[in-house]
């Protein structure tokens, strides 16, 4: 098939995922087209069947905001047309689904059909498909779409819950290219780490007030009062000088390392003994998923899809939304038992196997060809 993948290029889970797939799908024989502002962060665009398509940004002085809604579907009609595109599959409703409808309809006038699949990853349902100014769009964009996914049964359920959907929903799951994320002797980074053996605790993600990263590091501090330990936060975002002005206050910010965003985020959970993430709000938690492929058991909420990753007693502990307490109390029962510690790191993997790439991409095949046989034109 030929394919057109449209994402945000941005370390977030809905990028990345796109990125990956979009690669598998390329290893199988598909031709896939990468359709953004930028080069996704994961892309390697020197791999056979992988093309990359930048959308160019409008600086006329008219205009207080550049139109980006505008660029990207005239750039989709274009390589539509020029690459004869088969399938598009845009990530994150706002503004990729009302952009792929309109270069649909676009499209059409030239006898030339298009259909369009998209997938919902979270925030674009839960946040800001929310909010009054885009949920009609948003909506509407859903249903005109000839297909649509979720990564999990919790965000299928919310989408239906929040917006009046006519469609069917499938359910598929993110993944994990384990070619990537595995557990691999990185003895040398952790004594650099923990030169005394200490544990080592890690959070991923984009630094944002969901996230909560405020209760991590309010829960280490309970953990090293009762275990050696240090703490590393990978990523960046609008909450660092507020977590960094609470590592001062706190007085462990010699513990604590802000790491910035790593491309190689492999390397980090390498020599990690626990991930912790509280976040108030998570559509699937990609990020929980690599840790457990490596081996990682995680400590996290019971927000949105994050119980159909990580389960409780066996590959980690949940938490009620902001409970610090738990959080710590948790993270100290695995990291002063090295048996029960050794156990949930093989019940982490086994769990991630089953969200392998080898395991969903064919469902994402077989969806694309069902939505190739049945797609129908609806105004």
């Amino acid at each position: 098939m030929k394919i057109g993948i449209v994402c945000y290029p941005t370390y977030g889970g809905s990028g990345v995922l796109a990125t990956e797939l979009g690669l598998g799908l390329a290893r199988n024989g598909h031709q896939v087209h990468f359709i953004t502002y930028r080069q996704p962060a994961r892309l390697n665009p020197f791999q056979e069947n992988v093309f990359y398509h930048e959308v160019s940004k409008s600086d006329y002085p008219l205009f207080e905001y550049a139109p980006y809604d505008t660029t990207l579907t005239s750039k989709l009609v274009d390589v539509v047309r020029n690459e004869k595109l088969e399938l598009l599959h845009v990530h994150y409703a706002i503004p990729h689904a009302t952009v792929a409808y309109l270069a649909k309809k676009i499209l059409l006038t030239e006898g030339r059909y298009v259909p369009v699949i998209t997938t919902l990853h979270g925030t674009d349902i839960t946040l800001v498909g929310n909010n009054p100014a885009f949920s009609p769009v948003v909506e509407f964009s859903i249903n005109k779409s000839d297909g649509v996914t979720a990564v999990s049964e919790s965000l299928k359920q919310q989408t239906l819950d929040s917006f009046k959907i006519e469609k069917d929903i499938k359910v598929i799951y993110n993944f994990i290219d384990f070619d990537r994320f595995r557990k691999v002797n990185k003895d040398h980074f952790k004594k650099a780490i923990a030169p005394n053996g200490e544990k080592i605790l890690v959070h991923v993600s984009n630094f944002r007030k969901v996230k909560r990263i405020g209760d991590v590091i309010k829960a280490f501090q309970k953990i090293y009062e009762k275990v050696p330990s240090k703490l590393m936060l990978v990523g960046d975002g609008p909450e660092r000088n507020k977590l960094e002005e609470l590592c001062r206050q706190i007085g462990l910010c010699h513990e604590i390392r802000f790491l910035g965003k790593q491309e190689m985020v492999e390397e980090v959970l390498a020599v990690s003994d626990l991930f912790i993430m509280p976040s108030e709000s998570e559509s699937f938690g990609l990020a929980a998923l690599e840790a457990m492929a490596c081996q990682v058991p995680v400590i996290s909420s019971n927000a949105g899809g994050l119980p159909e990753v990580n389960i409780e007693g066996v590959t980690g502990f949940l938490s009620d939304v902001g409970d610090v307490d738990s959080l710590a109390q948790s993270s100290i029962k695995l990291l002063t038992d090295d048996t029960k510690l050794a156990a949930f790191r093989i019940a982490a993997l086994e769990q991630a196997k089953r969200f392998s790439l080898d395991n969903i991409l064919p469902e994402y095949e077989n969806y694309y060809e069902e939505i190739l046989r049945t797609a129908v034109y609806s105004s």
